[in-house]
């Protein structure tokens, strides 16, 4: 939820530590109605941007998990632009095996291109192969 600190008392070690524990604002009393206005106009589409990209994340996370453990291989073998032939040679199994698993993959996640497969596991914020994610 989007804050906006009021108060009489203003300072920039307060204002400061506000910012950084998430307010969209600071105002200093007395305060202006349109300047408030427009601060809660800015903190509610704030939040409506964040839900939004939680329903988003959330509906992605749901398409992911209907993929089996090798579809999810073949998932991370393509977003690095691999042809089936060396996914098939990686993974141990017929080409034929991998062009049905890459349906698949893209049938349940719903992605109309590899691109499309590539911004939906980076906003899932997955590693490609043989790549190794950054500690948070």
């Amino acid at each position: 939820m989007p804050i906006i600190f009021l108060t009489g008392h203003g300072d920039v070690p307060t204002s400061v530590r506000a910012m950084k524990a998430g307010a969209v604002d600071l105002l200093q009393k007395p305060v202006n109605d349109e300047v408030l206005l427009d601060c809660v106009r800015r903190a509610l589409e704030k939040s409506h941007a964040s839900l939004l990209e939680r329903r988003k994340y959330a509906l992605l996370q749901g398409h992911l998990n209907t993929l089996t453990p090798r579809e999810r291989d073949v998932l991370l073998q393509v977003i690095t632009g691999k042809l089936n032939k060396q996914i098939a040679g990686d993974l141990g199994i017929a080409e034929k095996t991998v062009k049905v698993h890459r349906g698949r993959v893209m049938q349940k996640m719903q992605a109309g291109s590899v691109a499309d497969l590539v911004r939906m596991v980076q906003a899932l914020r997955i590693a490609p192969a043989n790549e190794v994610t950054p500690p948070s």
